[in-house]
């Protein structure tokens, strides 16, 4: 018995599907493609806060009296008003003082002196804004005073 083979057939690439796959492909990569920002290129100076190459001489330490009638007075300057729980004016020239002291790059020190009868919750209020002025180097004051 004889076996009848069949003619091979060729099998051919077809190439027109594979060109459109490719074109698919090439679409959806630029599509999916983030742009090149033209504008970050250029170097553009904006003024802020210089490190300095020198020290500067700044006051080394703010001190903060509470009074037993709760008014804060930092160096000798009152701030807010004996009622104020947030103390606005204190937190800003604090923060002014923390900035001033990280470009110069010293500590900013803080030594809060409460006065007999000030409240606790008076001096927890300036240790809070201390706090939300990112200032960590703080101190309280000794009344005791050595004779030499």
């Amino acid at each position: 018995m004889q076996i009848k083979r069949k003619d091979a057939q060729t099998v051919e690439m077809q190439m027109g599907p594979m060109i459109d796959m490719v074109f698919l492909l090439l679409v959806f990569f630029m599509v999916t493609a983030k742009p090149i920002k033209q504008e970050s290129d250029i170097d553009i100076g904006l003024p802020g806060t210089v490190a300095q190459e020198e020290t500067v001489d700044i006051p080394d330490e703010q001190r903060i009296i509470i009074r037993a009638d709760g008014q804060v007075v930092l160096n000798e300057q009152p701030m807010d008003s004996p009622t104020s729980a947030e103390l606005p004016a204190l937190f800003a020239t604090l923060k002014r003082f923390k900035e001033s002291a990280d470009a110069n790059k010293s500590e900013a020190l803080i030594t809060i002196a409460p006065e007999d009868g000030s409240k606790h919750q008076r001096i927890v209020s300036v240790l809070n804004v201390c706090a939300r002025a990112k200032i960590t180097a703080v101190t309280f004051a000794d009344d005791t005073e050595e004779e030499i």
